[in-house]
């Protein structure tokens, strides 16, 4: 039986991944997950493995530089230019810019575009602000969504936290109606070192991770796989139907 379980409190995206991301106050949900989301990263080039891509977790102060937009590229749903910790503005594809995180990686790296995005699991993530906050009560630091980087932040209908758990395997509907976009929640989302870091300093504060393990197994949010694309909005009523 379908009910309602929450509105949707926030959204976002990440243009680049492991970059600072954006907020949303509505997104074309897609195929392939939020419009502009992780759609580029930086690719290392000395690596022949199954996952190339430079992340913060190689990087820290990669969490540190920001995509934007300039120009005639301003209204575009990819960023032209990215701005570096020390705020300066290099072109998204050019070389200053693969020099900068080069230097500062050690190795080199170039950036890749791909249109269907650049995801570690699935290409919808989703998280309760009341999760988020009993984290930080956990690990002794104040709450900053920004850490979790999921793509919606829900303010659920019941208070507890991690009630987002009890969703995998079934349908989380954004409004109602034969229009209203939906996605498959398909797992919890397994976590990594990126909790930790903090997202205007770059400084690491592992007591985030560990207090996620300890507590929960390590799992901290969901997963979703897209099955209606269609509009999400900040506010949008959030329903949900469990396996048959």
């Amino acid at each position: 039986m379908t009910r309602k379980v929450g509105e949707v409190e926030a959204l976002f995206h990440y243009l680049v991944k492991s970059m600072g991301g954006e907020t949303l106050e509505e997104a074309e949900l897609g195929w392939h997950g939020l419009e502009g989301d992780r759609r580029l990263a930086f690719r290392r080039l000395d690596d022949r493995g199954g996952f190339p891509w430079l992340t913060a977790s190689k990087l820290p102060e990669l969490i540190l530089f920001a995509p934007v937009r300039r120009g005639a590229d301003a209204a575009e749903s990819l960023p032209s230019h990215v701005r570096t910790p020390e705020e300066n503005e290099l072109a998204l594809f050019g070389q200053d810019l693969a020099a900068e995180v080069s230097g500062r990686h050690g190795s080199p790296v170039e950036m890749t575009h791909l249109n269907r995005g650049i995801f570690d699991e699935a290409s919808v993530s989703a998280i309760t602000s009341a999760t988020v906050s009993e984290i930080a009560l956990l690990a002794g630091h104040g709450p900053d969504v920004r850490r979790f980087r999921p793509n919606i932040l829900i303010s659920s209908e019941q208070s507890d936290p991690f009630v987002e758990d009890a969703w995998v395997g079934g349908v989380l509907w954004f409004g109602e109606g034969d229009t209203a976009a939906a996605i498959a929640v398909t797992n919890w989302d397994q976590r990594c070192s990126m909790v930790n870091y903090d997202p205007d300093s770059g400084l690491t504060t592992p007591e985030v991770l560990k207090a996620v393990v300890r507590e929960r197994e390590n799992k901290a949010g969901i997963y979703g796989t897209v099955i209606r694309c269609g509009r999400l909005a900040v506010g949008q009523s959030l329903y949900f139907t469990p396996t048959a």
